[in-house]
């Protein structure tokens, strides 16, 4: 469904993306794990087109869209739920959720996808009216969720989705992942807490400094005594 390859990225000297080269297929959960600072993020904004890559290729359901608007992209189906929520703090709920189906691939089926994310999430429905600056953290990374689900994604990308967040919202949160991959949707998984995104994914990535260094299935990369030091404190 979606193929990286060669992909380098800059900003201004500093290179943070070096040769990065990965795939994912449909309806598969792959996540990107790796320290702060190791290029994730940049990864997923050069996925969403919000940073231009300097050389490499990025291919989505047959489409190139490197160099693409990120409007485009997500217009192909790309969604992202991004780091911190950046939810529209000062627009309701329902507004917030309204500006998520303003793509052109979504129009059609509005009323459906609102009905939809209200049932995964009755808290929204309750509130609405309520301005999405008043919400909990938890329940704007649900806004966040729902707004990006508006737009009728076939692959969504999280970045950070349990970031700041209770134990018991995150929990929630990752159940909300595996929901949305059990109907059907592609998932892109960075989160800094390495043993649950190896659990929840099919496969995974290590990414260090920029550069890929091991991947392999979820499971295997647990056991991985490299990655049980690294990442785990094992």
């Amino acid at each position: 469904m979606l193929s990286v390859s060669n992909l380098d990225l800059f900003y201004g000297d500093a290179q943070a993306l070096a040769g990065v080269s990965l795939d994912i297929k449909e309806k598969e959960i792959v996540a990107i794990v790796g320290a702060n600072g190791a290029g994730k993020t940049s990864l997923i904004r050069a996925i969403a087109g919000i940073q231009p890559s300097r050389s490499g290729k990025i291919v989505f359901k047959e489409n190139q869209i490197q160099g693409l608007e990120s409007h485009r992209i997500c217009n192909l189906g790309i969604g992202q739920v991004a780091e911190g929520r950046q939810v529209f703090p000062t627009l309701s709920i329902l507004e917030n959720l309204e500006v998520g189906a303003m793509l052109a691939r979504a129009r059609a089926n509005a009323k459906r996808t609102l009905d939809e994310v209200f049932a995964m999430f009755p808290r929204l429905a309750e509130r609405r009216a309520q301005l999405a600056g008043t919400l909990s953290g938890g329940e704007q990374q649900m806004l966040a969720i729902g707004r990006c689900l508006m737009g009728a994604p076939e692959l969504i990308m999280f970045d950070e989705p349990s970031l700041g967040l209770a134990p018991l919202v995150v929990q929630e949160v990752l159940h909300t992942i595996r929901v949305l991959n059990g109907r059907g949707l592609t998932i892109l998984l960075v989160e800094q807490n390495v043993a649950v995104s190896l659990r929840l994914s099919n496969r995974a990535y290590v990414l260090e400094n920029g550069r890929i260094v091991m991947s392999g299935s979820g499971e295997e990369l647990l056991h991985d005594d490299r990655v049980r030091q690294a990442y785990l404190g094992l």
